[in-house]
């Protein structure tokens, strides 16, 4: 029967950060049309002295760097993350020319500084959103000291002069928006792009598991068809070798061919028992099941011991990857953390399977044990195979967290009671989810262990 391959998911690099081109054009496509309207507006409706003509060419400018890249690049193309952080500075600066040109702070959409910002710290590093929000404080602190008049009318009576302390709180609130909005929109976009990655990762091992099962029941199901074909070359070899005799020339040959096809039937013989006990290839006993995950965790040290009910016959479960890979991690875990045990406990009722996974380890830590399941939720224990100091990138229980639930189970993750100590996850199945038929279905075998 093949064991659980170790898939070193946690050592995944994960994507880059890049935005896609079609975005940033639209963008600013959006932007162009709602500064023209507002230039338009204040010009024409109200009727303020507004320097229109450079105004509409700063806009223009825009307009042309989008028509520009449209002609230079691909639609689809995506963008590395300098390069678009270039693009996200030339907003800003093209931002400021406007405010110069109308008010500097005193312009009340001076806050659209913030726009760049923030796209940039749901799309790009961390280091390059800090730049973009450091240019974009030196161009608000610029515009204190430098800029035309607010553009303003007659007709609304004198132009008010905003005393210099309500500039500073101005500048200071932009500021403060800059980074604390930033810091809110990366945390949101950071977690969901995690989610995304881990849930790419899940996929993988799944996809991974079904492979090997794939190839087990291949290597199946060419035995059981190979069978007859050797059958008959060793029956035709034999006749051939009685009929030449001992002295023909070709005895030799005839010899060695039937000993090699008695070897391909030894082979295929091995290649039959990977069927379980006599079961059917998809079914297997949960005994067998937990068998098969611990059998790749017993060569390092620590005893794993599976222990289960004997009195009856255990719950016949389909060979589902999912189950297999995710109960595995968790025993990988357990061995990783114990000093010198690993127990694995099954029972059974009508209604419900339950497997608990216990070691005699240091436990959960308290920092982590209430966000077990979610992706990049590392201890900062150090663990026997990473041996190095590289405690993984905390995939591992997110992985087989989601895949066991999709199989029906509930997980639950708790700390041995003290003076004990140690880490018991429970993994608890509906029998209707767990079962491959209902008993009625199956003839119960005797079991071993």
């Amino acid at each position: 029967m093949s064991t659980i391959p170790t898939i070193d998911l946690d050592r995944l690099p994960l994507p880059l950060r890049n935005v896609r081109l079609d975005t940033l054009v639209r963008l600013r496509w959006l932007s162009v049309i709602g500064q023209t309207t507002a230039v338009l507006v204040v010009y024409l409706g109200l009727e303020f002295d507004l320097p229109i003509w450079p105004c509409l060419a700063i806009i223009a400018l825009s307009a042309w760097l989008n028509i520009a890249l449209r002609i230079r690049f691909q639609q689809a193309r995506r963008l590395e993350p300098t390069r678009a952080a270039w693009l996200l500075a030339f907003d800003i600066a093209q931002l400021a020319a406007l405010m110069y040109l109308t008010g500097g702070l005193d312009n009340p959409f001076s806050f659209f500084f913030l726009g760049p910002v923030l796209l940039s710290a749901t799309a790009l590093p961390p280091r390059l959103t800090l730049a973009l929000g450091l240019f974009a404080i030196a161009c608000l602190t610029a515009l204190i000291f430098f800029h035309e008049p607010l553009p303003w009318s007659e007709e609304y009576g004198p132009m008010p002069v905003l005393p210099d302390t309500y500039m500073l709180g101005v500048w200071f609130s932009i500021v403060l928006a800059i980074f604390f909005i930033s810091i809110y929109a990366w945390q949101i976009s950071e977690e969901s792009r995690q989610l995304v990655n881990a849930l790419a990762a899940t996929e993988l091992v799944l996809a991974r598991e079904q492979h090997i099962t794939q190839l087990d029941g291949l290597a199946a199901a060419a035995a059981h068809a190979l069978g007859t074909p050797l059958s008959t070359i060793t029956l035709i070899a034999r006749e051939l070798e009685r009929e030449l005799g001992p002295d023909s020339p070709h005895a030799d040959d005839v010899k060695l061919l039937r000993e090699q096809a008695q070897r391909c039937r030894g082979i295929l013989s091995k290649l039959n028992e990977l069927q379980a006990e006599g079961e059917p290839f998809d079914r297997l006993p949960l005994r067998t099941l937990l068998q098969e995950v611990a059998e790749p965790h017993r060569h390092f040290g620590i005893h794993v011991n599976v222990t289960m009910p004997s009195a009856e016959p255990s719950p016949v479960a389909a060979r589902n990857p999912a189950i297999l890979y995710g109960l595995g991690n968790l025993v990988e875990n357990a061995v990783d953390y114990a000093r010198e045990r690993v127990d694995i406990n099954a029972d059974w009722t009508e209604d419900a399977v339950t497997v608990v996974i216990a070691d005699d380890g240091p436990g959960f830590a308290p920092e982590i044990i209430g966000r077990i399941g979610e992706p990049y939720v590392r201890s900062r224990k150090l663990r026997r195979m990473y041996a190095t100091g590289d405690t993984g990138m905390g995939l591992g229980f997110f992985i087989a967290k989601t895949l066991l639930e999709r199989s029906g189970a509930k997980l639950t993750f708790v700390n041995r009671n003290f003076p004990e100590s140690g880490a018991v996850i429970s993994v608890r199945w509906p029998r209707e989810s767990f079962d491959f038929a209902a008993p009625s279905e199956l003839e119960p075998k005797p079991e071993t262990a």
